[in-house]
């Protein structure tokens, strides 16, 4: 049977649905012990005392730790570098796992309570008493670098953590600007959004003193980097002596890729007080202490020629970092964001400038699509007011300026100006087929047509992003202080079974089932022959984790490379129960045949033989397990065309979504029905952010929309039904000819919502250029009616 291309259900799903999952919170370890940990109530403060008595006198209360404890230990480290313009390394000030005689931003940790229940700590966290002295608060990333703001580290001056450019030489674009024919400009905000996972972020430590050992089970995006940042970094531990284990995990979209203080104080203290902890955040501190996205504050500029030709790109970009960097904070806008400004079209010039600010806020760092959706944003924003100001049809404004179709192999891939060389893309054919599908003339003559009161708009959008985050020495040279490669072992049972234990980690992808189907395929074995281990630093020797849709095309690749060989080494086996050359031997449906002959042996009489090695080939090892790293010669660069229909009510500006077409091509790909799902989740998200997410904060620091109560997040109504497609441009640099799926939604939605607004109200005669995400029913008829 084929697995690669077919819509098999989940297999994973069936623990999910009957409640037989387990998460870290599920986990109950003997004797252990709970943790609450108080945090600041203000955005910047002195601590000038604590008074830990008081709790410490509570029945039920272990023991409280404050930053006196933790003074000495190391802090949370960031593992990417981005260096000033003058080559000056970035301000890196320590992340301590307690605030030591400072607080930076509402929701730092004061002081961690350690009980018999949660319910005690917590009780027991108001009995501690902090004399705080506040101070004022830097908040606004551009406001934060004039003279005389509030300074957030001393070792930071005018709170730049670093500034940053890349492209052609700033005097280029000035010139090409300076002779374009029409100009473009653009100021907006990208706002800050809280990721807002199903399951809160969850920390188990325990301290085995029998081996002088370490486990720390976490809710966890990457498992393997975990351990390699607390055992070398914070607590200065050989690797082998810790473990990390990440089970089931409940959703992440980035924010749970990243190092945690919550994770190393309970590993740390569980060794102090010889019991497990355990920590599990309330859903009002995940909207504190969970990194935060976006936060970018733009002025772009873009020219065109008298034939609308675009001829020059400029872009500065004030990006919040917030009160710490984060573990990939200083790649996502600068690396992955900056590298994108080509954009799918042939600008000659392009300039991109973006300074890294500290502020006293929650950190910011990568949420779905990091980088590459805020790229996006702002190129498609240009582009469709550049068509209403030019009185240019949008899409043909596009097709006249994409790069021209090519495959990678037979063309060459496309270098850009900003640093990357794209690999394979026909972006008129996405777009084609959206106009297609949407019937875009009709849908154009429905919005002349409208008269009910409502006004209607048309929004475009094509995207591209880099997917599977490498290679290693590109990232490296790029400022990644790690490896961005990926590992997999396939071990074939004596009976023919296979187990694959893989770097790559799911939290809803669904690698259960898309990895097995591309085993089951290439052996020919069924599905269920097949189990898929991850998560478990002890079970799979490294890894690098799950974001940046790497994982079909960096750990999808690492597995096949392990299928390859045991291939390889199978058909010596084959070879020799069947008295041939390897040369003269086929595999498919499961067996090697002799070509041109009815002579054949199956996979599972070889896997046998190799752990039976009666009658064996001489001098060949005994068994069948292999384990490959595979480390990319490219990013991948999925891409797509999308176009939204709005209606917005004259009289309360309410805007709804009433269609929304999405043409991607994601490459080949291996499940259907899963990269549908994707989609539609990002998709959701993407809208969510254009129509109602985003982060408040007020001048003293203070996130006054931090609960469900006051954040708006989307739900199933707020959405028609998805009109979805794709066109397949295979990778031609991975084994599988995959691109990535799981961010493409989340990246191209945005702007074509938002240009679908704005395309109604030129319609209606209000030249409205921007209007601040979200796009609430209030800003929208302020725009209108002012």
């Amino acid at each position: 049977m084929t697995y690669i291309g077919k819509s098999v259900k989940r297999v994973e799903d069936r623990r999910f649905t009957t409640g037989k999952g387990q998460y870290t919170d599920d986990i109950k370890l003997p004797n252990m012990t709970y943790a609450y940990i108080l945090r600041s109530p203000y955005a910047h403060a002195k601590i000038n005392k604590i008074d830990t008595s008081a709790a410490l006198a509570m029945d039920g209360v272990v023991a409280v730790f404050t930053g006196e404890d933790v003074k000495d230990v190391g802090g949370v480290p960031c593992g990417w570098q981005v260096n000033f313009k003058n080559g000056d390394v970035m301000k890196e000030p320590k992340h301590p796992l307690i605030a030591h005689e400072r607080v930076l931003h509402v929701g730092d940790n004061v002081a961690m309570i350690v009980a018999e229940s949660k319910s005690i700590a917590r009780d027991a966290a108001d009995l501690v008493d902090v004399d705080y002295e506040e101070l004022d608060a830097a908040v606004d990333a551009f406001k934060a670098v004039a003279d005389g703001a509030p300074q957030v580290h001393p070792e930071a001056p005018n709170n730049m953590a670093f500034d940053w450019e890349l492209g052609n030489p700033k005097e280029e674009v000035a010139e090409a600007l300076s002779n374009a024919a029409h100009i473009t400009e653009l100021s907006f905000v990208n706002q800050r959004l809280v990721a807002n996972a199903m399951e809160p972020r969850s920390a188990i430590g325990d301290y085995d003193d029998a081996y002088g050992r370490h486990t720390l089970y976490t809710s966890s995006q990457n498992p393997h980097l975990t351990r390699l940042l607390l055992s070398a970094f914070v607590l200065g531990l050989p690797e082998h002596k810790v473990r990390v284990v990440a089970p089931d995990v409940g959703g992440g979209f980035g924010s749970k890729i990243f190092h945690y203080t919550e994770e190393a104080l309970v590993v740390y203290f569980s060794h102090k007080i010889g019991r497990p902890i355990k920590w599990t955040a309330e859903r009002s501190e995940s909207f504190i202490t969970d990194a935060h996205g976006r936060d970018h504050i733009t002025k772009a500029k873009m020219g065109f020629d008298a034939e609308g030709n675009i001829v020059g790109f400029q872009v500065y970009t004030h990006a919040n970092m917030g009160a710490y960097l984060s573990t990939f904070a200083p790649a996502v806008p600068t690396y992955l964001y900056g590298t994108l400004m080509q954009g799918l079209y042939t600008t000659p010039k392009i300039n991109v400038d973006v300074t890294g600010v500290f502020t006293n806020t929650t950190v910011v760092d990568a949420y779905r699509g990091a980088g590459r959706p805020e790229a996006t944003y702002m190129i498609e924003r240009l582009m469709d007011l550049a068509a209403l100001e030019m009185g240019k049809d949008p899409a043909e404004l596009r097709m006249q300026n994409f790069i021209p179709p090519f495959d990678g192999v037979n063309q060459e891939g496309y270098a850009t100006q900003v640093a990357l060389q794209y690999d394979s893309g026909n972006y008129e054919g996405v777009l084609r087929k959206a106009l297609d599908l949407a019937g875009y003339s009709e849908m154009r003559a429905q919005q002349a047509a409208t008269s009910n009161g409502k006004l209607v708009g048309i929004g475009f959008s094509t995207y591209i992003e880099a997917c599977g985050i490498a290679p290693s020495a590109v990232v490296g040279s790029l400022g990644a202080r790690a490896g961005l490669f990926e590992s997999a072992q396939v071990t074939v049972q004596p009976t023919g079974k296979v187990t694959v234990y893989t770097g790559s980690h799911s939290h809803g992808q669904g690698h259960e089932t898309t990895f097995a189907q591309i085993v089951a395929d290439k052996l020919g074995i069924g599905i269920d022959d097949v189990e898929i281990v991850h998560g478990d630093s002890d079970r799979v020797a490294f890894g690098m984790g799950t974001y940046g849709s790497r994982s079909l095309a960096v750990g999808g690749s690492a597995i096949v490379k392990s299928v390859e060989k045991v291939l390889e080494k199978g058909a010596k086996i084959a070879a020799h129960l069947l008295e041939a050359s390897p040369d003269d031997l086929e595999f498919g449906a499961g067996k090697w045949t002799v070509k041109g002959s009815d002579k054949s042996v199956a996979f599972g009489d070889v896997s046998l033989t190799a752990y039976v090695p009666h009658n064996y080939p001489e001098g060949m090892e005994p068994g069948l397990d292999f384990s490959s790293f595979y480390d990319p010669a490219n990013f991948t660069y999925p891409f797509g065309a999308y176009i939204a229909m709005v209606e917005i009510d004259k009289e309360t500006g309410k805007v709804d979504l009433k269609r929304f077409v999405a043409i991607d091509d994601v490459g080949n790909v291996i499940n259907p029905m899963i990269v549908d799902g994707q989609i539609h989740g990002g998709l959701a998200q993407g809208i969510g952010q254009a129509l109602l997410e985003g982060a408040i904060y007020d001048e003293n620091g203070q996130l006054i929309n931090g609960s469900y109560m006051d954040y708006c997040m989307p739900r199933a109504d707020d959405f028609p039904s998805f009109e979805i497609g794709r066109q397949h441009t295979p990778c031609p640099h991975n084994p599988l000819g995959v691109k990535g799926a799981g961010e493409a939604g989340c990246i191209g939605s945005t702007p074509a919502i938002v240009n679908a607004v704005i395309d109604a109200l030129w319609k209606a005669g209000h030249q409205v250029k921007d209007i601040r995400m979200p796009l609430t029913p209030e800003r929208v008829w302020k725009a209108m009616n002012n």
